[in-house]
This record gives structure tokens, sequence and C-alpha cells, in this order.
């Protein structure tokens, strides 16, 4: 008995594949159209079942078969209108895909990250270089304060210069020996600034308050004689000199022998042209002092807050005089 040859397998339809691969495939436009029309003809009759119809609707059988075919070819045409014309709908775009990096790109991220850590890094301490090189306003300097003096002694001889002085000490032995070596000594001073330094000086610090206010002295060798009796200090002589010496020693003595010039005293010594009554025809028994200004008569500072056995060039300032006293006291 002979086997029957195998049936070839059957091809699968396009309703199978379509149902293997889970896509629904749509009805093509024409059996669309068939549908539509069935569609519309059921509800025609369904509608004429129910009820009348004015003469104008499709109700009535014999003019809607006289105009089915007029209705089947105008959706036909509309159908392949549709189909020519294109689609204007914007396609939607799949999802953008995660790809991983590469090693190339890993390491020029990595160096993109470095170099942008350094810059930041860097940052701050550009910062700190510019803030250190930008002047900073400095903190104005604190004004010194200057000793508490509220005695001022100043003295007037008669003769010429401290520099005549000190080129004759055997004229004036006690100036020389005695109060230059514990003073300071200004040659270019005049005396018109030497009297008004003790005046500053005297004014430089404010009392407090219920102190006793500041005070100056001023003290003038009595003039020479006229006549005979003068002979010994004659101006432009050795005399001079030593009569000015003299009374030097005697008055500075006293002087600071007191507590208030140990404590808060200072002595300003200049040379003057110190003249008598009859010449500068004043009352009987008055004197007169001048002060110059050229030549330099110079100036001694004589106190606790001077310099001792100084010889100094500090100018003196008329128009800030307190520079010279913060220079020269302490």
């Amino acid at each position: 008995m002979s086997t029957p040859p195998p049936t070839p397998p059957s091809k699968p339809t396009a309703e199978e594949r379509h149902a293997a691969t889970g896509v629904v495939r749509l009805p093509s436009p024409r059996a669309s159209l068939a549908l539509a029309a069935v569609t519309l003809a059921i509800g025609l009759a369904a509608g004429a079942a129910i009820g009348p119809a004015p003469n104008a609707s499709f109700a009535n059988g014999s003019s809607f078969a006289q105009r089915l075919p007029l209705l089947l070819a105008a959706i036909k045409a509309h159908s392949a209108a549709t189909r020519s014309t294109p689609a204007t709908t914007a396609a939607v775009e799949p999802p953008a895909i995660e790809r991983e990096s590469t090693p190339a790109a890993s390491s020029s991220s990595s160096k993109a990250s470095s170099s942008s850590g350094a810059s930041k890094s860097a940052s701050p301490e550009a910062g700190s270089e510019e803030s250190s090189s930008t002047p900073k306003s400095s903190p104005k300097a604190k004004q010194k304060k200057l000793p508490a003096i509220t005695n001022v002694w100043l003295i007037e001889l008669d003769g010429s210069s401290f520099e005549a002085a000190d080129a004759a000490p055997t004229a004036a032995p006690y100036i020389v020996e005695a109060l230059l070596p514990h003073a300071t000594l200004l040659n270019d001073w005049s005396a018109l600034q030497a009297s008004a330094f003790a005046s500053e000086a005297a004014l430089a610090e404010p009392p407090a308050a219920g102190a006793s206010p500041p005070l100056l002295h001023s003290i003038v060798q009595p003039p020479c004689p006229e006549g005979a009796a003068g002979a010994g200090c004659a101006p432009e002589t050795p005399g001079q000199l030593t009569t000015a010496d003299t009374f030097l020693k005697t008055v500075l003595a006293p002087i600071t022998a007191t507590a208030t010039y140990r404590e808060h005293g200072l002595v300003v010594v200049t040379f003057a042209d110190v003249g008598v009554a009859a010449q500068s025809e004043l009352p009987a028994g008055s004197s007169t002092a001048t002060l110059t200004y050229q030549p330099p008569a110079g100036a001694v500072l004589l106190s606790p807050f001077a310099k001792a056995g100084q010889r100094s060039t500090v100018a003196f300032n008329p128009t800030s005089p307190r520079q010279s006293l913060e220079k020269l006291l302490h």
C-alpha cells in the first residue's frame, strides 16, 4: 500500500501573518468605501421604517436607488483625493538613546573636569594675590603725644650768639662746660624762632580739667651800664660773654632745683640785643631786649624732655611748630 505524498504546508495568509506579528491591518480604502455605503443604506432604511419622511429625504426608496450610484461615486472620488494628498501630521521622533561613553570620551571629560577644577582652585589664589597687591588704605598714623610741659622759661642773654660763646670757652665756661653737655644746641635758630618755640611749647598740650594753666616766664639779662661802669661788659668784647655766662649760671640754679622744672619744665635760652633806657629814649630804670632773625643767635633747650649733649640740625617750622616739638622733645 503506497503512502500518499505529504501535503506541502500552506502559506500563512496575510491575516495570520499580521496576527503573529501583533500588527492590526486596516481595511483597504475600497473596502472602507463599501462598508460606509452599506452602513448608510442600513441607516436610511431604518429611518424610513420608523416613520414617514419628507420627499427630500433619502428615505424614499425610488429616490435613494437613483441617487445611490452618485453617492458612491462621490465617496470614491473623496477617498482618492485623500490618498493623493500628502499627510501634514508631524512624525513623532523616537526617544534619544543614551550611549555608553567610550574610554576616549571618559578621559577627555576627566581632563575637562580636572582643568575646570584647577581653574576653580586657582581663582581664590588669584583673588588673594589681587587683594594682597591692592594697596590698602593705611590707618592714619597716631599723632605723637608730647610731654606735659606746663612751665617754660625763656632766658634772653645780652650778646651775639652761642656760636661765639662756644668758640671762646674761657669767656663763657659755664655755657661750654656745664650747660651744653646737658642740653640740646640749635646753632641755626634765630632769637625770634627760639621765642616762638618757647610759646608753642607752653601751648602744645591743653591742660587737663582743673589743672593749672601753662606759664611762660620771660627773663631778660640786665643791660650793661653806661659810661666807665659798663666797660667790663661792653658789646663785642670778651667781657660781654663773661657777664652773660655769670648771669645765666645765677638764674638757672634756682630754676632747675624746683619740682615744677623736674616734672613739667623747659628752659629756652637765646641771645638778644639788650639796651638801656637812655639809648632807647625810655623812662629811667627801663630796658629793652631786641630779638632779631639774622644773624642767627642760636638756641639752647634744657629740660628733662630734651636730649642732653645733642647738637641738632632740626629746622624750626613756623607753619607747623608742633613738628619741631615732636622732633626735639620726648
